[in-house]
Order: structure tokens, then sequence, then C-alpha cells
């Protein structure tokens, strides 16, 4: 991780490198256009579902990576008001999920740089 002091606090990537899948840049765009998006999990199981897009398994992991990366946060304990949950109703743990304020400088200097995803 390059020359971590180990001061931050929390290991969100010290390094000056960010390394995105096209995916990944094109759920942050997503996250950047609505800002909260329904997520949820089984008992017991850790993996976020979002059912909106995609292959749920692959989504899984996109969403794990982003939050690892300190792009977006999953807050289980904060579903969405007003969203329809019925093709969430067989998960018992529902939430939403928000870009970060690290994700949002993310999105805002890939904007800037034109980055594109997939």
């Amino acid at each position: 991780m390059g020359n971590c002091c180990g001061d931050c606090g929390s290991c969100a990537g010290c390094a000056r490198e960010l390394v995105l899948t096209g995916k990944e840049i094109d759920f942050l765009k997503k996250l950047g256009q609505i800002p909260f998006l329904p997520v949820a999990r089984n008992m017991g199981d850790l993996t976020p579902v979002y059912l909106e897009d995609g292959d749920r398994e692959e989504m899984g992991l996109i969403l794990q990576c982003l939050e690892k990366k300190g792009l977006i946060s999953l807050d289980f304990d904060k579903p969405l008001r007003g969203f329809d949950q019925s093709a969430y109703a067989s998960y018992p743990i529902r939430g939403s999920m928000a870009l970060t304020e690290r994700g949002q400088k993310v999105l805002e200097m890939m904007e800037y740089q034109g980055i594109q995803g997939e």
C-alpha cells in the first residue's frame, strides 16, 4: 500500500491509486444520479443483494468491493421509505446504500477527467 503510516484510523486505501472495474464505475455513476438505492441480505449471510441490475452474485461482489474501497456505505438498518420492496420480500434484512464522501469525490474526479465505465 505504498508508504502507509497507519494513522488514518481505518484502511480505505492509502495508496495514491484506486483501481475500479468498468462495472464499479457504472454503479458509482448510478449512485451519483440516484442518491439512495435498496440493498438486502439474508440472515447470517453478509453478502449484499441488489436486484435492480445485472446478475445477483456479480452485483453482490461489486457492492462488497465498493464498500471495501470506502466508496459506498451499505446501511442494513436504514431501509428506503416509499420504495416498493416487493422484489426484496424474501430477504429478512433490508436497507439502503449511498455514496460515501470519498465516493462522491472519486465520482467528481472521474467526471472531471472524462473516465467512462463499460
